[in-house]
């Protein structure tokens, strides 16, 4: 496949990773306090590390987290970081940070 097509299909070099976190808060937590965790999830776990979300906080809060760089792929390291932000959130009384994936079509890198 020639490079144009690749970079319009994001394969092969043009790949672009991404990955899935959910997280359910504790119980107890009033609207307001749950509205302040995603808004702390967003800017320390995802923001800091140069990431974007797309998703819900809902119940549980289900997001896809792709890199904040413009044709970018998520690292293994922010993956780590993220999943450590997690673990030591004492609001969360249960999480899962999945692998990478292909941010554009879904399946395991």
């Amino acid at each position: 496949m020639k490079k144009r097509l690749r970079k319009k299909k994001h394969v092969g070099d043009f790949q672009e990773l991404g990955f899935r976190v959910v997280y359910r808060p504790a119980s107890g937590l009033s609207p307001e306090a749950r509205e302040e965790l995603l808004w702390a999830f967003l800017t320390a776990a995802i923001e800091a590390n140069g990431l974007l979300a797309g998703g819900g906080g809902g119940e549980p809060a289900d997001f896809f987290v792709a890199s904040a760089t413009r044709c970018g792929s998520a690292t293994e390291e922010q993956r780590a970081a993220v999943r450590q932000w997690l673990a030591g959130e004492t609001r969360i009384a249960w999480f899962d940070v999945g692998p990478l994936l292909d941010a554009w079509y879904g399946h395991e890198a």
